[in-house]
């Protein structure tokens, strides 16, 4: 090391000088995001985002987020129908202070999933991948149950490979029937009760 030099000292002259700490929070805006307009509650919530600072432009580190809600709070409804629904809704346009949404997909939670599945049935599921008339293709998940008929005595409803490949079809079938044939927004209607 040259002489005369001392890495240890920084410009400012003291050993290690401390960083001033900023509250990243004061460098943040909120927004209101807004949900299609077929939802009963528009205002879902709100979001952050860093303030534009030079070519970073805050309503571009908004767009295409993902936010979930259920579909109790979207209706303003808190019945044990609409509570275990999910929507996702994806941030499409910013205006002013509102983040316009748009749909994204559907899911069900999970605890009210493992509550369907039980011992001495058969599931079937099956997906499809459908294109709506106005141009967005989605793929649809969906899960069905054999059930007991109301005078079997036996303890197993259960039903043999050729009888879930038949009922499997028949499900591809009527999902792709009630998509194709209907625009994005149908599509969402028929997934509210």
């Amino acid at each position: 090391m040259a002489v005369g030099k001392n890495k240890g000292l920084n410009k400012s002259g003291k050993k290690g000088s401390k960083k001033k700490v900023i509250d990243p929070f004061t460098r943040k805006d909120w927004y209101d995001v807004k949900s299609p307009a077929l939802f009963f509650n528009r205002n879902v919530g709100k979001t952050l985002v860093n303030r534009t600072q030079g070519t970073k432009i805050a309503s571009e580190g908004l767009k295409n987020r993902v936010f979930e809600v259920s579909l109790a709070d979207l209706q303003n409804e808190t019945d044990a129908e609409r509570s275990f629904r999910k929507f996702r809704l994806i941030a499409e346009e910013v205006q002013g202070k509102n983040v316009l949404c748009n749909f994204h997909g559907f899911n069900l939670t999970t605890d009210k999933l493992r509550s369907m599945v039980k011992k001495w049935q058969t599931c079937i599921e099956a997906n499809a991948d459908v294109k709506t008339t106005d141009g967005y293709i989605l793929r649809v998940f969906c899960i069905g149950f054999t059930e007991k008929v109301s005078s079997q005595t036996r303890k197993t409803a259960y039903a043999q490979h050729t009888q879930v490949k038949n009922i499997r079809k028949k499900m591809v079938d009527i999902i792709t029937r009630a998509v194709a044939s209907s625009e994005l927004k149908e599509v969402v209607n028929k997934l509210i009760p």
